[in-house]
């Protein structure tokens, strides 16, 4: 079983939500991530979204842009970013790591030498924006055979019949979009959102994780009381940003913001 799946069934027995916190690879400089990594799932993350740097990144806001535009001026391109999976697995065997990002970095790699690369170095999901399961019929087998499983985007504007499309292809856990717009974006309706879910369940029983727009322990906790999960980016990037001068200062950082949250929802579950 693929440790996303194991990660949520164990979720599931506990009664729990997942915290799934999203960095990107690189920033501000390649040394520094796997550390933060670690320092992720030492606040209590239960998944890992590991951004692979790209130049053109359409879906994410002006925080997750400029943390690319530094990874990349970093030199993080996307072999460095599995070489960080392989060094981060080398001391965590359990924490599922999904790499989140654009098809054009995997296409020039070769999508084989990708996918034997990415199950080498310990990778287990790949989220690609811009690749629906529409066009990846030759590409999800290959996936699939090298133990990586294919998470794909809803939206609040994703239609009915698409979103029956998604849920029949999509693996380990389907992230919601929560509002219209790119990530970092300030408003989130809980109330929309739950509603929004509902018909959701009725088409697979993947989990549900709520991303975009969550910001804090409350923001997580309301949308853990509707979804399995929230997934937050914008919120320890830009924690990231602002110690880019002083990186020993940012696993801490990120440790405040998801501390906070891990608590939250764990008081929320009932915990």
């Amino acid at each position: 079983m693929n440790r996303i799946d194991k990660r949520f069934a164990a979720l599931k027995s506990q009664q729990r939500r997942a915290l799934i916190p999203y960095i990107t690879a690189g920033d501000p400089a390649p040394q520094h991530t796997v550390g933060f990594m670690h320092a992720c799932v030492e606040a209590g993350a239960d998944v890992l979204e590991l951004g692979v740097p790209f130049s053109d990144p359409m879906a994410d806001g002006p925080v997750i842009q400029k943390a690319c535009e530094r990874a990349l001026a970093k030199g993080t391109w996307l072999t460095d970013v599995l070489d960080m999976v392989a060094t981060f697995r080398a001391t965590d065997a359990e924490t599922p790591v999904v790499l989140m990002g654009y098809l054009n970095p995997v296409e020039r790699m070769g999508y084989e030498h990708f996918a034997r690369r990415a199950q080498e170095a310990g990778v287990d999901g790949v989220l690609m924006v811009d690749m629906p399961p529409e066009e990846m019929a030759e590409v999800a087998p290959l996936f699939s055979e090298h133990g990586l499983q294919s998470i794909f985007l809803l939206a609040p504007t994703t239609s009915p019949s698409r979103a029956a499309t998604i849920c029949r292809h999509g693996e380990g856990y389907l992230y919601y979009v929560s509002l219209k717009g790119v990530t970092g974006a300030a408003s989130l309706d809980v109330d929309a959102v739950e509603r929004q879910l509902a018909p959701l369940r009725e088409m697979t029983d993947l989990p549900l994780c709520v991303g975009f727009g969550i910001r804090d322990g409350d923001t997580a906790a309301a949308v853990g009381r509707v979804a399995d999960g929230v997934i937050v980016g914008s919120a320890l990037v830009s924690r990231i940003a602002e110690n880019a001068e002083t990186p020993e200062a940012i696993p801490a950082a990120l440790k405040a913001v998801l501390g906070d949250m891990r608590d939250a929802l764990d008081r929320s579950d009932g915990r």
